[in-house]
């Protein structure tokens, strides 16, 4: 029996990242490719970012959804470059994101911005503007702490990467 592309896709939309469970592994775009032979399943996988302690969750969480849904056989392999990027979440994840509590990324991350330039980033509870960075980093690197001065609500904003 074949294991298909399309039912190793669909297995893959419903494995959660770890750290934000609001969203799939595939919207966080970190599965590059799939393919299949036979009943066994090759991903590739880009990590957040290199030293990102959750990719071996990650690699796990990716073999038993593939293998629940009936591969035999599950290869991942990390691939570094081209580095992950914000630029690849889309819009109805950002959206989720949002919903979850999170601000999603308010620049893209390869547009050049002033050099002490920082983007108003809107509260994700309220909506408010007023907002005040509390750290440079949150409960991972790729976000910071921020706290809302309307609501008075903490909040993590996803930075551009």
């Amino acid at each position: 029996m074949s294991f298909s592309a399309e039912a190793a896709w669909r297995a893959l939309g419903g494995v959660p990242d770890p750290e934000i469970p609001a969203i799939s592994i595939l919207d966080l775009g970190i599965v590059r490719a799939v393919s299949c032979e036979d009943d066994r399943v090759a991903v590739t996988v880009t990590p957040t970012y290199g030293g990102c302690p959750a990719t071996e969750v990650i690699r796990e969480d990716i073999c038993s959804a593939l293998q629940a849904a009936g591969a035999r056989e599950v290869a991942v392999t990390v691939q570094l470059t081209p580095a992950w990027t914000t630029d690849w979440l889309s819009e109805d994840t950002k959206a989720r994101l949002k919903a979850y509590g999170i601000a999603p990324p308010a620049t893209r991350a390869g547009e050049p911005q002033p050099l002490r330039f920082r983007p108003r980033i809107r509260c994700p509870r309220c909506e408010s503007a007023r907002t005040e960075q509390l750290a440079a980093f949150g409960a991972t690197a790729c976000k910071a702490l921020y706290r809302c001065l309307d609501c008075l609500e903490p909040f993590e904003y996803f930075k551009p990467i």
